[in-house]
């Protein structure tokens, strides 16, 4: 009776001492990291931190491709030099499709958004994007901006980052961060509670500048009082909001 083989990838690691093995892993990465060096500089600059959607899947797997073969001897290396070649040859083809016209362009990496116009937040750019107004605000602050009024123009790219455009009339001064108390017709109780003010107040404070809670996008108070106040259908206006003497933050 024949006696069975072992699986290629034991044979492979029974026959090589431990130094040979650790050799030929070192050469085996070092080419995969010189192939992916190659490919990903002729992708292009963007390929590193303006990414669109299908780059940022080519990337992935591209990632997940190059680490079997540095570790796995039972996989010849030209497998994965192989495969990280076809998704190289991948993007190319997508990068043409996506430059032949603005509808391909449009179905592989979408278009910019304007967010934020003269009018205040655009709430149902904001909804394309599958993103808030708290998503917005927090987007602000990664670059400086912490009141919605700091900007007139805010666009997410299609790459999902943020270009923003600085309101003339910015206080660059401000002491104080804006809170968001409503957000698109929804009360924060959380936040509520810093301004220590019960409902009850705050929707008199809406009633006063024609306002209801469903009606309103947002409205933003900060520690001086001055409020961003965004009704549905209308440019936002720029209010005071009476807090009580010991609120202060």
């Amino acid at each position: 009776m024949s006696s069975k083989r072992a699986p290629y990838s034991a044979n492979i690691f029974v026959s090589f001492p431990h130094t040979t093995l650790m050799l030929v892993i070192f050469i085996r990465t070092l080419i995969i990291f010189l192939v992916l060096v190659v490919v990903m500089r002729l992708m292009g600059k963007r390929q590193i931190g303006e990414m669109q959607p299908f780059e940022f899947i080519i990337t992935l797997i591209i990632a997940d491709l190059a680490c079997i073969p540095m570790a796995d001897l039972s996989i010849p290396l030209i497998y994965g030099v192989a495969a990280v070649l076809a998704l190289f040859l991948l993007h190319q083809l997508f990068t043409l499709i996506e430059q032949s016209g603005r509808i391909p362009k449009k179905i592989l990496s979408g278009t910019p958004s304007v967010v934020i116009n003269k009018n205040g937040i655009d709430l149902n750019e904001l909804k394309k994007n599958n993103m808030g107004v708290e998503d917005l605000i927090e987007s602000m602050r990664s670059q400086g901006y912490f009141s919605l009024d700091d900007l007139d123009y805010a666009i997410f790219e299609s790459n999902g980052k943020l270009s923003a455009l600085e309101s003339a009339e910015r206080n660059s001064e401000s002491s104080s961060m804006p809170i968001l108390i409503v957000n698109n017709g929804k009360l924060l109780g959380k936040n509520l509670k810093v301004l220590q003010d019960g409902e009850e107040k705050l929707k008199t404070f809406l009633a006063q500048n024609g306002a209801t809670l469903k009606k309103t996008e947002a409205l933003t108070v900060d520690g001086n009082g001055r409020a961003y106040l965004k009704k549905k259908n209308e440019k936002f206006r720029i209010l005071y909001y009476p807090l009580n003497e010991k609120v202060q933050w």
